[in-house]
This record gives structure tokens, sequence and C-alpha cells, in this order.
């Protein structure tokens, strides 16, 4: 085979059911990234990951909500492309094929979210990939107006959550993964709010909280925040076991070996797992995943390589991490949320169900980035924390008129599991994970 020739074999392993398209059919969304044009694959609005093949173009793109990988292997007439949502399904499919001596991880690719990433399969050598953004939003086009930007944030929230109510079908009950903080709690209001609007009883809805040994914190906060909204008829807290936890199971999960994403998996794992044992036939989970992300709600002193202003000038930082094509750019798992989200994805897919993230969502984190963070916080990192919550509290009570209880930020991992209990559990380092994750993969 010379140089020039087409490469017609490609494995795509892409369930197309596994998209949550919010305006538009498979048939059309797959047209649009067919076509390769930025203005095309933008206007597809929901959680999607996408491959299609015209002659010896492919074209993949997805946003944050769901993964997908590529992996080129090479056969006697010609590379095969295989394209797929995790490490293993590419791993299983090159045994398949009697490729697997080609197999290691660090040769498959993420496709970043936001991104078209073009390959032209013409032979040895493997080809450079094109990366061409199709997601590119305004930064600091708001106001300082805190009311209007929450109305914003928020009701363009609402309207994202409304679209999938529609697509769901109004006999289907909702899981909210609840802590009771601030993004999981304005994910429960809205979809309440909008539940009622639409004369469904509110019954529909279910707060599941984990507790770990019946001691967290999370449970506490949870009771405590639809107390004062007058919801307590949906919380339900499901309690696990601290031997149910098992992190070297989450690292096979997600194929990652980050801490606190890992930390993060094997709670939600727990929980999954608890849900699904209960509720064998329960589908659809919602979360709030996305929220720290858009409103650059993390500690900056707990990462070295983070200042206030690499934070604020860079876009979407903690979205896509250093960008595609900057030097910290991973290409296995690409950066920021774009490769974290699997903590969240992969336990849900695991035990069967359907996940749905709003604030990860183009239209979501297209508000978010509009916010004029400097003139609203003038570099100063107390007020940059403090402002999540006013943003999302005024608007949440645009939305659905409800006061959302606003509590202290805390991390999953360390909500669910008493403080005393989390050492015990999780190893201190990185390392243990990294040696986990390849011995997984040996």
């Amino acid at each position: 085979m010379t140089y020039h020739e087409t490469i017609s074999r490609i494995e795509n392993l892409m369930d197309p059911d596994g998209n949550i398209l919010l305006n538009t059919t498979i048939e059309d969304a797959e047209k649009r990234v067919l076509s390769g044009k930025a203005d095309q694959v933008a206007q597809i609005d929901g959680q999607f990951a996408i491959c299609v093949a015209q002659g010896k173009t492919v074209r993949m793109a997805r946003s944050i909500g769901r993964p997908m990988r590529y992996f080129l292997a090479k056969k006697v007439d010609g590379p095969c492309l295989i394209v797929a949502e995790q490490i293993q399904d590419i791993r299983k499919k090159l045994t398949e094929l009697g490729l697997d001596d080609q197999f290691h991880p660090s040769y498959t690719r993420m496709v970043p979210a936001h991104f078209v990433v073009e390959l032209e399969l013409i032979g040895c050598p493997d080809p450079n990939p094109l990366y061409t953004r199709f997601f590119n939003p305004v930064r600091n086009r708001w106001s300082n107006d805190l009311d209007a930007i929450g109305a914003n944030y928020i009701g363009q929230l609402a309207a994202q959550c409304d679209q999938w109510l529609d697509r769901i079908g109004s006999s289907e009950p909702i899981g909210v993964m609840f802590s009771g903080g601030i993004d999981s709690g304005a994910v429960l209001l809205v979809l309440n709010h909008l539940i009622l609007r639409r004369g469904q009883a509110p019954q529909r809805l279910k707060a599941f909280t984990l507790s770990v040994d019946g001691r967290a914190q999370d449970a506490q906060q949870a009771n405590e925040f639809l107390k004062r909204c007058g919801l307590q008829m949906l919380l339900e807290v499901v309690d696990v076991k601290s031997d149910k936890l098992d992190w070297r199971h989450a690292v096979r999960v997600t194929e990652d070996y980050k801490p606190l994403d890992i930390q993060a998996a094997t709670m939600g794992l727990a929980l999954c797992q608890a849900i699904r044992d209960r509720y064998p036939n329960w589908r659809y989970l919602v979360d709030g995943d996305g929220g720290d992300e858009n409103l650059k709600d993390y500690p900056i002193e707990e990462n070295p390589e983070l200042t206030i202003r690499s934070v604020f000038n860079n876009l979407m930082l903690y979205q896509e991490g250093w960008g595609v094509h900057a030097i910290k750019h991973s290409l296995v798992y690409s950066g920021g949320q774009s490769r974290g989200h699997v903590r969240t994805w992969a336990p849900a897919k695991q035990l069967g169900f359907t996940g749905f993230s709003p604030f990860a969502l183009p239209r979501v984190i297209e508000v978010a980035e509009g916010i004029p963070f400097i003139e609203l916080t003038d570099w100063d990192h107390d007020k940059l924390y403090r402002l999540k919550g006013e943003i999302v509290r005024r608007g949440v009570e645009h939305v659905t008129g409800m006061q959302l209880p606003v509590f202290p930020k805390r991390r999953f991992q360390h909500g669910a599991v008493h403080s005393d209990d989390f050492e015990a559990i999780f190893p201190k380092h990185e390392a243990a994970y990294r040696r986990e994750l390849l011995g997984y993969f040996s």
C-alpha cells in the first residue's frame, strides 16, 4: 500500500444513543461534524461525542459530558482506526482483531472537548490530527450586575434542563446526586421548579446523598438544605459501609490516576451501586459537575502551577486545562474538566445509568465565560470564592422564587466520609494510583 492510498477500515464503537442532543437529531449532528465547520458544530446543543467519516477524512467532536478516544492500529493492508469511549474498549477490539500486541495505553488519544479533530487516513506514518475549535465563548461580555448575571446563568441552566425533560418522558424518575452544595442544590431546585411548572408531582425527583458509615457531613448538610426549602420529602440518604469503598476499582473504571478524581469516582461508584441495588430499573441521574469550573471556584493556593491571573486570563482553563497546543496538554487524557469529568461519567455508565451534567453544557459555560471576573473581584481570591454563591443564589431565586441555602465549599469525597476515616481509605501519594493503573493495563 502506498502512502497516498485511502484507508477504509474504521471501527467506530461509539453508541449514538449515548448522546443527549437537545436541539437536533443524531443525523443532523453527524452532518455538522462531517462538515468540519466550526460554526456548524457549535450549533449542536447537549452532551455528545460524534465520529463521522467520508472517504479518507475522519472528523470527531465532543462536549465535556462524554469521552471519546481513538487509536491507529497497523495492519498488513494499512492502518485501522478504532474509536471508543474508553481505553479498554479499544484494547478489546484490538484483541478481537488479533492486534493486541500493538496495544499500549499511551498510544491512545483523547479527543479534547470543544474541538473538531480531523484525521486524513493516508497510511504510514500516522497522520498528525488537525484541531479546529468549535466552541469559543466571548469573555467579559456582561455588566457587573450580579442579579442580571445570576438570572442569565441559572436561566440558561433551566432552559437546558427543560429541553432535557422534554426528551426523557414524563414518567421517568430523576435522581440528583445531592450534597446540599451550591451546584447540586441549584440543579435540584431548578428541576423541582420545572417539574412543578409542568404540573407533575415533585416526588418524581429524588435527592440521593451518600453517607459512609453514617458519619457524613453531606447528609447533615443535605437535610438542612432541604429543610430550609421545605423539600425534605425529596431526600434519600444512602448509607454505605466504608469497606465497600474501593479506590482500585475506581482507577480501573476511570482509567486514570489523579488522586482527587479517583477519590471522587470512588464515592460516585459507591453511591451508584447502592442506588442500583435499591432501584434496579432506575435510569436517569443528574449532577452538579461543572459548576466549580464555570465560576472558577477552586482554591488556587492548593495548586502551585496556578495564579489568579492565569485563571482569569486563559479561556476555559478549568474546563480544558492548558489547551490543545500547549506543552502541558495531555494527548492521552486532554486536560481540565475535559479529562476529569470521567470521574462523574464513568461511575454512572458502569452501573447502567444515563448521566446528565447541565453545568457542563456549552450553552451554560458560554454564559459563565462572559462574567467580568476581574472587574468583580479586582484579583482578590476571597472575593472570587464568594462570588459563586452570590451569582447562583441570585439566579436560583430569579428563576424559581426560592432561596438557595449556601454552605461552605466541600469536595464530594470529603463530605461523604468522616475526616478521621479518609486517610485510612485512600493512599496519600499519586504514585499508588499510578501503579494500580499500570498494573491494570499490563
